[in-house]
């Protein structure tokens, strides 16, 4: 298979703690996988590393076929990477259209302050409504982003993702915060996306039924480095992991 991302023995630290310990993987072009671990594990110290908001001690990540290791997080996603947040990141007082359009302008290198043509403002328009319907929330478009639910605001989040055109999308606990009725939309949606989009999509997500429900490969995370990667069938069977996750209910 073709690999869009690589990483080789990726390590951080902050003083005496390390985060990440020599974390090895490849993902498939295309693929759709999860990164599960308890609290702690290093699983957003690494998704930082991989989008450049942390820079490795040692090791290499590989985007592309080209070394992203040292790069800045917008060069990073200039090539192709994006990322919707655990903590959702969007302008409150704009409109559910003009965040995820300033996302399809700033694509083009434009921002709302210096739009240099009214065609590519149009295509930004258009690019962001299409966005929006497939995430469903094109009836909200016109109200200010705060005014949105919880779930929704988690959509919206990866719709300005979507916005950047990525060629791989990392979702930081997608589901989190929502009951289990949202939790099973946005499992379905997020399928719908990394189908509609062709997107290679990964994910670290808590809720087990979302991972096991929809991800091709798991790699499970403890103290920093890589204790196992398989399928799911593989990783519920895995006696390393169940034994990492004894009292955890995650299985």
């Amino acid at each position: 298979m073709d690999a869009i991302l690589t990483l080789d023995s990726v390590t951080k630290s902050f003083g005496g703690l390390r985060v990440t310990s020599g974390v090895s993987f490849s993902i498939d072009r295309g693929s759709i996988s999860a990164i599960i671990g308890p609290n702690g594990a290093g699983k957003t110290s690494l998704f930082n590393e991989i989008t450049g908001y942390l820079k490795p001690d040692s090791g290499r990540i590989i985007f592309q076929g080209a070394e992203i290791t040292n790069l800045s997080t917008r060069e990073i996603v200039a090539r192709g990477m994006g990322r919707a947040f655990q903590v959702t990141s969007f302008f409150p007082e704009e409109t559910v259209l003009d965040n995820v359009r300033v996302a399809c302008l700033s694509r083009m290198d434009l921002t709302r302050k210096s739009i240099k043509s009214v065609s590519r403002f149009t295509k930004a328009t258009d690019r962001a409504v299409s966005i929006l319907e497939s995430l469903g929330l094109d009836k909200y478009a016109k109200r200010p982003a705060f005014e949105l639910a919880h779930g929704d605001q988690k959509l919206l989040d990866i719709g300005i993702a979507l916005g950047i055109e990525p060629k791989m999308l990392l979702l930081d606990e997608p589901t989190a915060g929502m009951s289990p009725e949202e939790r099973l939309l946005t499992r379905n949606l997020i399928q719908k996306l990394w189908k509609e989009f062709n997107l290679t999509l990964l994910f670290i997500e808590h809720d087990m039924d979302t991972v096991f429900g929809i991800a091709q490969t798991v790699r499970v995370l403890q103290t920093g480095r890589l204790l196992a990667e398989g399928t799911p069938e593989e990783i519920r069977n895995n006696p390393e992991v169940v034994t990492a996750y004894l009292g955890e209910e995650v299985f």
